[in-house]
């Protein structure tokens, strides 16, 4: 199984840990994560400014795996929201398809569509299987409460990405924390977005949105917040502590099956870039191994 690995602005900047865990799950379990030096901007932060521009920077990323004749797997939302919209309308418009390719072609590029996008999350549901993830589980995380946070990207619109899960009511993530023993919590405005979208122009209204969200999955006691997003990711880690007292640890989706299959939290997880320390966590997954020798 190989891929071309489209890490994204966000977490190579600020999701460190993200792109480490996902590297060390793929590793378990054969996926090859192929690196393209020449992948840059999913063109997301122009979407609605700059319509050609938006399509050219998505092609050219869509080029390169064309090139290569491989899919692209991502580990960001957004990322994978704008390379699979724009994918779908360059391969229903010629006219916007042929404007894209006259700004490619300089760069010896060309735009074809062979190449598919998906969300790591769904390659490990899809590709892997439950039950192969279940196999590799040595520590079980039973007795833990997790809230999911599916975020705006992954599953809407349902079409763009072949309705592989319910867009009102998805299961895929909760599915994969429930691999590990634990339990995945349903609670108020699941699907409620994180606010990530209008930090750069409503600071106010994105923490208005990202502490609703806080409020709601702290009334139903959830031990952690899982999630699959490296934007999502800075509104309830990096912000948590500005928005209110919460202390809920925010880890990511490869952060909490690595550690149920047995992986170290610090050195192979990155645990200790997560802004808001999932300490009582790493010291029960450490007795568990203790345990069991």
């Amino acid at each position: 199984m190989k891929y071309a690995f489209f890490i994204g602005c966000t977490a190579l900047a600020r999701g460190v840990n993200y792109e480490t865990s996902a590297r060390k799950i793929a590793q378990l379990f054969n996926i090859e994560l192929i690196d393209v030096p020449s992948f840059g901007c999913c063109g997301y932060p122009v979407t609605h400014s700059d319509h050609l521009g938006y399509l050219a920077l998505a092609a050219r990323n869509l080029a390169e795996a064309d090139k290569r004749g491989m899919d692209i797997v991502t580990i960001c939302n957004a990322c994978t929201g704008a390379l699979t919209k724009a994918r779908n309308i360059l391969l229903k418009d010629e006219k916007e398809r042929n404007k894209v390719n006259s700004i490619l072609k300089p760069y010896g590029l060309e735009f074809s569509g062979i190449s598919k996008v998906k969300h790591f999350s769904r390659v490990l549901y899809e590709d892997v299987g439950i039950e192969k993830l279940k196999e590799r589980v040595k520590i079980s995380l039973e007795g833990w409460k997790c809230a999911a946070h599916y975020g705006c990207h992954y599953v809407k619109p349902s079409e763009l990405f072949e309705n592989f899960d319910d867009a009102f009511m998805p299961r895929t993530l909760d599915m994969l924390i429930e691999v590990t023993g634990a339990k995945s919590v349903e609670y108020q405005n699941k699907m409620l977005c994180c606010g990530g979208g209008v930090l750069a122009v409503k600071e106010k209204i994105s923490t208005t949105m990202t502490k609703e969200k806080l409020d709601n999955i702290k009334s139903v006691n959830a031990d952690l917040i899982v999630l699959q997003c490296p934007f999502c990711a800075i509104m309830y880690d990096e912000y948590q502590g500005s928005i209110g007292d919460y202390n809920i640890p925010i880890l990511y989706i490869t952060q909490l099956l690595g550690l149920s299959f047995g992986l170290d939290a610090k050195k192979e997880l990155g645990f200790s870039q997560n802004a808001v320390k999932a300490k009582k966590l790493m010291q029960f997954a450490e007795s568990k191994k203790e345990a069991s020798k």
